[in-house]
């Protein structure tokens, strides 16, 4: 099994789709003239906007629940693989996948907010429906979806209980089968409640969780501030092969850190337009901005913690192409949750093994929470067409035994498994973007304009010539009162979090 999963991420992750995904993110920042940067403090303050509907959630509730997707085991155990095969210069290939991806982020969660649907009272988008509806390719659409039910239904859910499994059981001696029941039931509770319950949940614990293990990385590394630049120089140098002992990795210190990027924050791959379609906006540039921002809060905060701590620690290992050990911090440890548990511990005895554990519960239970609302909507997209409602329940069963299954086996076929979920679905959506994107453009020129005008934007598709818009031509789509919002005081992302 596992060479055969070897075998076909050799093929989906091959370099083509690590330049792709760099190339794509670099053609759209200029395209975009660099909107990641120029439109930031407007991604801060339509965070807090003030938001009412019936059949939609707020901005904030789609941001965390899109960063409950981001905010996994990627940015704990991942950053440690990415370290591991491709040297400290990896860090930096996340980074720049991170600042390129946030545009990449902005496109295809606009363009789910355009062509998203109302169905049975919940907003419903995706790339399948922005696939169907602004391609008019249905073969296509169809394609991602039953893909996505299957990467997010399946395949991705085992790489963060697996993490979940080996945190508790290294901090604590948890067996991991007692680990796989707990998650089992707790699963069940939230996903049986529906979007609501997945939204209020995520809510309030992305947030908590995220700026605690944030501010306890800076604990550590303000223990170590000193060694903080040599760090800094460390990632740059090896970043361009210019690092005595790591030059001969330059190749998959680039791959490496592209593939964890990707998988961590997951710009282009598809995932972050289910959850930002779901938000009650006048404008669908909103949402693109505020989840344009949520790459920068998984990887620009939450992976460069990580890495800054294992890098200030020496606590982590890099291995070669043949497999020759290029330095080595944590002997007979593999990579994983145990560098950055080890790391910890040494500078917090007694606190950092069970911090990490708590805090990758949390960061890979919630993604587990945000794979499942990703899948369900790609069953109602299914469903407009066959009406199978016992799909929705198979599928709840489906990520419960998927999730117990990863949580006991082997960390090298969940990763695996994970790796060629993440490999196909951004293949399928960059794709789709590559194709769409002038959409996406000409929205962010509309939203602008009447910016500039002290108006608060409202979408008009008819008058940008954009068809198939349905849901904004429609009487919901025309009711900017169901999607009524109200400008909020806009507090700091570290008071209102």
């Amino acid at each position: 099994m596992n060479d055969l999963v070897n075998s076909l991420n050799g093929l989906v992750w091959s370099p083509a789709l690590i330049y792709l995904c760099l190339g794509v993110g670099l053609y759209f920042t200029l395209r975009g003239r660099f909107l990641q940067v120029r439109h930031f403090k407007e991604m801060i303050r339509l965070i807090f906007a003030k938001r009412t509907s019936s059949h939609g959630i707020s901005s904030f509730q789609a941001l965390t629940m899109t960063l409950a997707g981001r905010v996994g085991t990627g940015n704990i155990a991942g950053v440690a693989t990415a370290i591991t095969f491709g040297g400290p210069g990896a860090v930096f290939w996340m980074w720049m996948v991170a600042f390129l991806g946030a545009s990449s982020a902005f496109i295809e969660s606009t363009l789910g907010q355009v062509y998203k649907e109302d169905i049975d009272g919940q907003h419903r988008g995706g790339p399948a429906f922005y696939i169907e509806k602004g391609l008019g390719m249905k073969w296509y659409a169809w394609v991602f979806a039953l893909v996505t039910v299957i990467a997010c239904g399946m395949l991705l859910p085992g790489v963060q209980a697996n993490s979940i499994g080996a945190g508790l059981q290294n901090a604590m001696g948890i067996d991991p089968s007692t680990t796989a029941a707990v998650l089992a039931v707790m699963l069940g509770l939230i996903i049986f409640g529906g979007i609501k319950r997945i939204a209020t949940f995520a809510e309030v614990v992305v947030p908590f969780m995220a700026l605690s293990y944030i501010i306890v990385a800076c604990v550590i590394i303000g223990l170590n501030i000193d060694q903080l630049p040599g760090v800094v120089a460390l990632i740059l140098k090896s970043a361009f092969g210019m690092e005595a002992g790591f030059g001969a990795i330059l190749g998959l210190a680039i791959m490496w850190g592209v593939k964890r990027g990707v998988y961590s924050n997951e710009a282009g791959q598809g995932t972050g337009p289910h959850a930002s379609s779901a938000a009650a906006v006048t404008h669908p540039a909103k949402q693109g901005l505020v989840q344009a921002f949520s790459v920068y809060v998984d990887t620009l905060f939450v992976c460069s913690a990580t890495a800054f701590m294992l890098l200030i620690t020496g606590q982590y290992n890099v291995q070669g192409p043949d497999g020759e050990a290029l330095h080595t911090g944590i002997a007979g440890i593999a990579a994983g949750p145990g560098y950055v548990q080890t790391a910890m511990e040494n500078i917090l005895p007694g606190f950092g093994s069970y911090f990490v554990a708590i805090a990758l519960f949390f960061f890979a239970f919630t993604t587990i929470i945000a794979y499942y609302y990703i899948a369900e909507t790609n069953i109602a997209f299914i469903n407009r067409k066959i009406h199978r409602p016992w799909l929705t329940l198979a599928l709840k069963f489906g990520i419960i035994a998927a999730t117990v299954y990863g949580t006991v086996k082997t960390a090298d076929l969940a990763w695996g498994l994970g790796d060629l979920g993440v490999g196909l679905m951004a293949w399928l959506n960059i794709g789709a973007i590559l194709l769409m994107h002038k959409v996406a453009y000409t929205c962010l020129k509309d939203y602008e304009a009447q910016k500039k005008q002290g108006l608060d934007p409202v979408f008009d598709p008819e008058k940008l010539g954009i068809k198939n818009a349905d849901y904004w031509t429609g009487k919901k789509g025309s009711a900017a009162t169901d999607d009524a919002e109200e400008p909020a005081a806009v507090p700091s992302p570290e008071s209102a979090r």
